[in-house]
């Protein structure tokens, strides 16, 4: 992921330089903030390049940006954005819709017609918001249809919306970690999940395809099964109920794909687990609470799958970390 921020940029030029940012990064804005802010304004940008699709990660203080006729005149990409707001909250106007949007909400707009959006004022320090940006074309909904979604809110508290608001948080928060084989790979998981999303809120599913639904829907359970780890009650009943589908069905998912539900969830918990201990910084922590962390009960039954996986207990394979880090520390 490339960063760019104004933090090297001297106080009087900052707003400016993120004003200039903006524009190269997405299109042409006309870009505000109040005056008494722009000598401590900051911001920071970090850039992914999923395919076609570009992921930016956007913390900033509060402004606004107003795409005007006259600069869509100017640039005119053909392009579409779809924000998920991380921290903080916001307002747009578009088509003569105002729609304001708070943390997990979806929100789309077409930069090819005149709009303001801005973060929420009122809210205290940095915002942030995920800013998925496409080629129109990519999106296999007609173009009618989805101007009807311009500045109308998705809510990210239920139904397909939550959904695909978790799979977009665990986007946001793991973009630092994104190997170029995961980017290759996220770049049509994006895209179908915003396809069903957006044909969710059109009422439109039937005109979706087939493979784009499940795709969709499989990126969705996986990061819903990220992101509820550790919790020990995390099952294949729980998981198949939050996603709307029977149990039988979501086997049959995981099935096609060559894995077993529980073998999934299990390996995505061995993965943490080995994570935190080779991680130095948690080298007190004990193993039972590492455990515990990512939802194994039982450090009995930790300590069997984690050796069955690795081929070294728990504690051998930090003690293992710990002396290969000295031996690196004293060469």
């Amino acid at each position: 992921m490339d960063v760019v921020s104004t933090a090297e940029v001297s106080p009087e030029e900052r707003f400016a330089f993120w004003r200039e940012v903006s524009s190269k990064l997405w299109v042409p804005y006309d870009a505000r903030c109040e005056r008494r802010v722009e000598r401590a304004f900051r911001a920071q940008v970090g850039i992914s390049q999923l395919g076609s699709l570009q992921a930016t990660l956007m913390t900033t203080m509060v402004h606004s940006v107003h795409r005007t006729p006259k600069l869509i005149r100017q640039a005119d990409p053909e392009v579409l954005k779809l924000g998920c707001i991380v921290r903080g909250g916001g307002r747009i106007t578009q088509d003569g819709r105002c729609t304001e949007f708070g943390v997990g909400d979806l929100l789309l707009f077409d930069p090819s017609r005149p709009y303001l959006a801005g973060f929420a004022p009122e809210v205290r320090g940095s915002q942030q918001l995920l800013l998925l940006r496409f080629p129109r074309s990519l999106l296999p909904l007609p173009h009618r249809d989805v101007r009807r979604l311009s500045a109308v809110r998705i809510p990210g508290g239920k139904g397909v919306g939550a959904l695909s608001s978790h799979f977009l948080m665990q986007l946001a928060r793991r973009m630092r970690e994104l190997s170029p084989a995961d980017t290759a790979r996220l770049s049509t998981l994006t895209l179908d999940v915003l396809t069903a999303a957006l044909a969710n809120a059109l009422d439109a599913q039937s005109t979706v395809p087939s493979h784009t639904t499940r795709r969709a829907l499989m990126a969705r359970i996986h990061a819903f099964i990220r992101e509820n780890l550790g919790d020990a009650r995390l099952a294949p009943e729980v998981i198949a109920a939050a996603h709307n589908i029977s149990l039988r069905y979501l086997h049959k998912l995981f099935h096609e794909e060559g894995h077993t539900v529980a073998g999934w969830v299990r390996e995505r918990r061995l993965e943490q687990c080995r994570r935190d201990l080779a991680d130095a910084r948690l080298a007190t922590r004990p193993i039972g609470a590492v455990a515990a962390r990512w939802g194994f009960a039982s450090p009995a039954h930790f300590s069997q799958v984690f050796r069955g996986s690795y081929g070294l207990s728990p504690r051998e394979f930090r003690r293992q970390c710990t002396e290969t880090k000295d031996l690196c520390a004293h060469a």
